[in-house]
């Protein structure tokens, strides 16, 4: 079903215009093969979640091929390694393009497999769950950055959101579940829970007990928005951090999780190198944690860290809509670099964290979220650390929080609305 235009739409549809091949990653259920109907109603379709299509693209990939010719679209392609190989010497061969759109739900097992066998020869693009944006229909499509300039864009196709965000915060982005608002909220990521670990985590782990590993997802879910602890993951569940390396590494293959990695320069020494852990999707996570209501979730003791989640997911999704990477446009900074002055004169140093910092063209913009209603320029006190970073500038900085309008804190530092994503 089809009822909420993506936000993707455009760039996938010009991509797969100018390349031979595209690929559409992303995690299950979040639209990709949909899209591609959508977009490209008389490409003939297969799926390898059907074993016998599978099995005959195994045993066979040069016949398979034969059997389905191109135009062709090829979902779930990661269980198929031959395939790309097959998709190369089709490629090699012809100066036609749009030849293939492939989806899959494996990310870093799908980029290994193009790197290896379709560099330079495919687009690859990345489709994640509903944004804020396409649930409220904004058509405003730009990746976020507090700057002047995108924030005088933004307001040209500003919209106030209605609704208390929690429910959407809590609802999370699957778009199964705004096609179909009376599917049940605990029904719908039951089914998922239990569709993933059958359907992928049975290729991708050897866990004795399927239970162990529900028990990591939530373990995991539980620490959204903080730094990665393996140790203290391995000890609450009993396993190794040999494998809980290796499970973090599946959820983040499945695009379940994200790794947001410090901001590290010569000038800040006292900044924390490990990196912090994102579930994608908040409603997933609100399932997995058990925060079974709005309500209780806006009331818990997960709010703020849920709420955190949700902006960086977002931010996440803008670059992607867009058609971007956002690996190395976003970091965090954690560390004692900042100078606190002392009663006597003196300064010593002081912990401080900003929650994101968006890179781009040369200039750091730190971004600070808080849950508050009412922003204090206090609140972006550690922002400061970037201005001695060497060949970089400091830009203006945000608050993203439940303020309800744009409001400067000074000259460099606004309070935005979630509006303003």
């Amino acid at each position: 079903m089809y009822s909420i235009k993506r936000a993707i739409e455009s760039v996938v549809a010009r991509r797969a215009r100018q390349s031979k091949a595209i690929l559409l990653t992303g995690p299950r259920q979040v639209g990709k093969s949909t899209l591609f109907r959508h977009l490209f109603r008389d490409v003939n379709q297969v799926t390898f979640d059907d074993d016998l299509v599978l099995v005959q693209a195994l045993e066979d990939a040069g016949l398979f091929m034969l059997n389905n010719p191109a135009p062709l679209m090829i979902d779930e392609v990661q269980k198929c390694p031959p395939i790309f190989n097959r998709l190369k010497i089709v490629l090699d061969n012809t100066e036609k393009l749009s030849n293939f759109f492939l989806a899959g739900s494996q990310k870093l097992q799908l980029m290994e497999n193009v790197s290896d066998s379709l560099a330079g020869r495919i687009s690859v693009v990345e489709l994640d769950g509903l944004s804020l944006r396409e649930i409220n229909r904004v058509e405003f499509n730009r990746h976020f950055v507090p700057s002047p300039d995108y924030l005088s864009a933004r307001e040209k196709e500003f919209k106030p959101y209605a609704g208390d965000i929690w429910l959407t915060v809590h609802r999370g982005g699957f778009p199964e579940l705004y096609a179909n608002p009376e599917r049940e909220w605990i029904d719908y990521y039951q089914s998922y829970v239990k569709t993933y670990l059958e359907r992928d985590v049975n290729r991708l782990i050897k866990a004795k007990n399927h239970m162990t590993f529900v028990k990591f997802m939530t373990a995991v879910a539980a620490r959204t928005g903080r730094l990665i602890n393996y140790a203290n993951i391995a000890s609450e569940l009993g396993i190794s951090e040999v494998t809980v390396k290796e499970w973090i590494s599946i959820l983040e293959k499945s695009g379940l999780v994200y790794i947001l990695k410090p901001f590290t320069s010569n000038s800040l020494s006292r900044a924390i190198k490990t990196p912090k852990l994102y579930f994608r999707d908040t409603g997933l996570c609100c399932y997995l944690t058990r925060w079974l209501t709005p309500d209780t979730l806006k009331n818990g003791a997960m709010a703020g860290s849920m709420f955190e989640t949700f902006v960086i997911s977002e931010i996440l999704k803008s670059y992607a809509n867009e058609g971007l990477d956002y690996d190395f446009a976003v970091y965090y900074y954690n560390g004692k670099d900042k100078k606190k002055r002392r009663d006597d004169g003196g300064t010593t140093e002081a912990d401080g964290e900003i929650d994101l910092i968006v890179q781009e063209d040369g200039i750091l913009y730190p971004v600070e979220i808080k849950m508050s209603t009412l922003p204090k320029a206090a609140m972006a006190s550690v922002f400061d650390v970037l201005d001695g970073v060497p060949d970089k500038k400091r830009g203006m900085g945000a608050i993203v929080c439940l303020t309800d309008r744009k409001l400067y804190l000074r000259e460099n530092l606004v309070a935005l609305p979630l509006e303003y994503i």
